[in-house]
């Protein structure tokens, strides 16, 4: 059997005549070498095969847009919970009445408290009126003052001026007096030589002397004149000097006033101001006494329960989750990644709970996944190093299934370029990155 003797006897049976030999001749050794060459002819057919690169990431469902997303309501004012009106899992459209709170803080206690505040509001309005029309009487004041100013002053100065003229004409006639006296001295002192002589009479020399005291005297009477009308000028312009004091003392009093009256008004308008926003935030805190659904949704949560519990300012009261929404996959890739990944690109996904067949590279034989379109790539990293994305159902694929919630798990494969299945063992035994994939 083993052929170890020198003396062969194998030449002379014939293998064929004999059933043995026959049974026997197909031998297990041969079949596996003709396993073996099958595998191998296999094995190299199935390198040739095209081979989808990918990215697998992991994520949850959301909403693509915010305000449809799971969101807390809070209180905005302390308060003690007086009654609620939904419970978990109820449907609340937009303005619907969760629950109602009263009032803890002392300063608000008084039923009253907005009446009360409106009638403040009203009486400074009327003080504030009366300021206003105090400065417009005060004004109308000044301005009748400032007109009176100037009359009184055109006045006076007119009297000055007649004063001035006054004293050019007494000027005149104490010129014109002086001019008679000398032509009165010398007829007299002629007369008086020719009287002396005997060459005139008595009365013609008195007649001189007669002209000559009287030249004398309207001389004496044009300087008294003269200054009695320098007196007047003096006068004139004391009194003119008098008034301009006398009014500029009048309107800085008023103007004083007037700027009293308006710092009056202005603290009274600041203190309306004041009261009028008091009276709205009273107004505006007594309707948050109810709190409102904010939009549409299921009440989820309520994290403050029962009647006569506190509520602090700010404090969470029930979560909601809007009704009608934009589902989307949020999924963290890593940043050896981004680069290989463009809004538009497919993702498949792995939901919690379906069933699924999954060959990575072959997305086509794949069974139970549902695609999905890449349309948002956070620019920037978490704080564990991971670029957030946002992928949509994919409209030319077969729909999301409709059991789908916000919160549930998904396991995402990024779809890139397709290649040989030889190229991407080689990539993977060189730990080469996929090749980057550009959109079309």
């Amino acid at each position: 059997m083993l052929k170890l003797s020198k003396n062969q006897v194998g030449t002379n049976i014939k293998q064929e005549d004999h059933k043995s030999f026959k049974i026997i001749g197909d031998a297990p050794g041969q079949r596996v070498g003709r396993v073996l060459l099958v595998f191998f002819i296999v094995s190299v057919g199935v390198m040739f095969l095209p081979w989808t690169q990918n990215i697998r990431a992991n994520g949850f469902l959301t909403a693509l847009s915010p305000d449809k997303r799971p969101q807390s309501l809070h209180s905005i004012i302390g308060g003690r919970i007086e009654h609620w009106y939904v419970k978990e899992g109820d449907f609340v459209h937009k303005g619907d009445t969760i629950l109602h709170i009263s009032e803890v803080k002392e300063a608000y206690f008084d039923t009253l408290l907005i009446s009360r505040t409106f009638n403040q509001v009203n009486a400074k309005r009327e003080a504030l009126e009366s300021y206003k029309q105090k400065v417009t009487a005060l004004e109308n004041q000044i301005l009748s003052l400032d007109r009176t100013r100037e009359n009184k002053l055109a006045q006076a100065a007119n009297y000055l001026l007649q004063a001035k003229l006054k004293v050019q004409t007494d000027s005149m006639e104490i010129d014109a007096a002086r001019t008679r006296l000398t032509v009165a001295t010398d007829q007299f002192e002629r007369a008086k030589s020719l009287f002396a002589q005997g060459l005139q009479p008595l009365n013609e020399f008195e007649a001189r002397n007669m002209r000559f005291q009287e030249a004398q005297a309207r001389m004496v009477a044009a300087e008294n004149n003269l200054l009695t009308s320098r007196n007047m000028v003096l006068n004139a312009e004391m009194e003119l000097m008098t008034l301009e004091n006398e009014y500029q003392e009048k309107l800085a009093k008023s103007r004083s006033d007037l700027f009293s009256s308006l710092t009056m008004q202005y603290e009274a308008e600041g203190d309306l101001n004041k009261l009028q926003n008091m009276l709205s935030n009273y107004r505006f805190r007594g309707d948050l006494y109810w709190i409102l659904a904010p939009q549409d949704g299921y009440i989820t949560k309520a994290t403050k329960t029962g009647i006569g519990e506190m509520i602090k300012e700010g404090e969470e009261i029930v979560t909601i989750m809007p009704g009608d929404i934009e589902i989307a996959v949020e999924m963290y890739i890593r940043p050896i990644d981004l680069p290989l990944i463009r809004p538009g690109n497919t993702v498949r996904f792995l939901f919690d709970g379906w069933p699924a067949v999954v060959f990575s590279g072959w997305p086509q034989l794949s069974f139970g996944t549902f695609g999905g379109k890449v349309v948002v790539i956070d620019n920037f990293a978490n704080e564990k190093g991971m670029y957030r994305m946002l992928v949509v159902p994919d409209p030319n694929d077969i729909p999301w299934p409709e059991a789908l919630r916000v919160g549930s798990g998904a396991q995402g494969i990024a779809l890139l370029r397709n290649v040989p299945m030889w190229y991407e063992l080689w990539r993977q035994l060189n730990g080469f990155p996929p090749d980057y994939y550009t959109q079309k």
